[in-house]
C-alpha cells in the first residue's frame, strides 16, 4: 500500500462518522476542537488507521473516496449530488472511451464522475458560461485527479452551438435544455444519448415539447415513471427530487 505523502489530500473521520478534509504539509498541524494532530505523523504512514490527537481524541485516516470528497470540495456553484450522478452515470450510459458533452460544469462534480466513467481513453468536453465556475471546478478536478488531458473546457454558451462532432453522449445541467437540441442533434453520433437533469418538475414539458417526436423517456427520482404525453396514473406521491428525461437519436 503507498504510504501517504505530503501535499496528499486526506479525509479525518470522526468517530461520529464526520470528515476533515486535510492536505499533508511537512510541519504543520491540524487543530481539532482545542486538540492538534502533527501532519508528520502522518506522512510516511498508510491509510486506514486510527491516531490520537493531543488530547486522546481518535480519528481514522483515509483517502477520500470521489464521493467523499464530493462533498466536501469547495463550491462555486451547487452540485449535482453522489446519489443523483450514479443515476446519471447509469441513465446515460457513460461507458470506459465514451465521447462525453456536459454543459452546466458548476463545481465540478459531474465533470470528475465523468472523468472516472470514460477513462483515460475518453474525452469530455465541458461547456460553461461563466468564467468563475469553470476556474473553480478546474481547481477542484485537478487537486481530486491531477491533469485530465482528456477533459476541454469550453468556456461559451453551448446554445450558440457545438464545435464537437460523432459525439456518444451529452448530459445537459442547464435551466432550458430545450434550447440546445438543435445544436445537439448535429453533434450527436446516430444511436447517440442525451440525458438532461431538470430539479423543477414544471420545467420538464419545455422539453417534452421539443422532443415528443424521438425516443424520450422521463424518470422521476426516487423510482417513479413519468408518462409524457398525460397524467401520472398510479403510485403515491413522492417528493421530486430531480427529473431524468432521455432522448435517443
Amino acid at each position: 500500500m503507498k504510504p501517504l505523502c505530503s501535499g496528499e489530500l486526506i479525509h479525518l473521520v470522526s468517530e461520529k462518522g464526520r470528515h476533515y478534509a486535510l492536505t499533508l504539509k511537512a510541519g504543520d498541524r491540524f487543530q481539532f476542537s482545542g486538540e492538534w494532530l502533527a501532519h508528520d505523523s502522518l506522512i510516511g504512514q498508510e491509510e486506514g488507521r486510527w491516531v490520537r490527537l493531543s488530547a486522546g481524541s481518535r480519528l481514522l485516516v483515509i483517502r477520500p473516496t470521489l464521493s467523499d470528497y464530493l462533498m466536501k470540495m469547495p463550491r462555486g456553484a451547487q452540485i449535482l449530488y453522489p446519489k443523483d450522478i450514479a443515476l446519471i452515470l447509469m441513465k446515460a450510459d457513460i461507458f470506459p472511451g465514451a465521447r462525453v458533452l456536459e454543459a452546466g460544469i458548476g463545481s465540478g462534480a459531474l465533470t470528475l464522475a465523468l472523468l472516472r466513467a470514460i477513462g483515460e481513453k475518453g474525452q469530455l468536453f465541458s461547456y460553461e458560461v461563466r468564467e468563475d465556475f469553470a476556474a473553480q471546478a478546474l481547481k477542484n478536478i485537478r487537486r481530486y485527479l491531477g491533469d485530465a488531458p482528456q477533459l476541454t473546457i469550453r468556456q461559451q454558451d453551448v446554445s450558440a452551438g457545438i464545435v464537437e462532432r460523432e459525439l456518444d453522449r451529452v448530459v445537459l445541467d442547464l435551466p432550458e435544455p430545450w434550447r440546445v437540441v438543435e445544436p445537439v442533434l448535429e453533434a450527436l453520433r446516430s444511436g447517440g444519448i442525451l440525458l438532461t437533469f431538470l430539479p423543477p418538475c414544471l420545467r420538464w414539458s419545455g422539453w417534452w415539447r421539443c422532443c415528443r417526436d424521438r425516443a424520450v423517456s422521463i424518470l422521476l427520482k426516487p423510482r417513479r415513471p413519468w408518462n409524457g404525453r398525460g397524467r401520472s396514473k398510479g403510485g403515491a406521491c413522492v417528493r421530486s427530487f430531480g427529473w431524468w428525461p432521455t432522448a435517443g437519436f
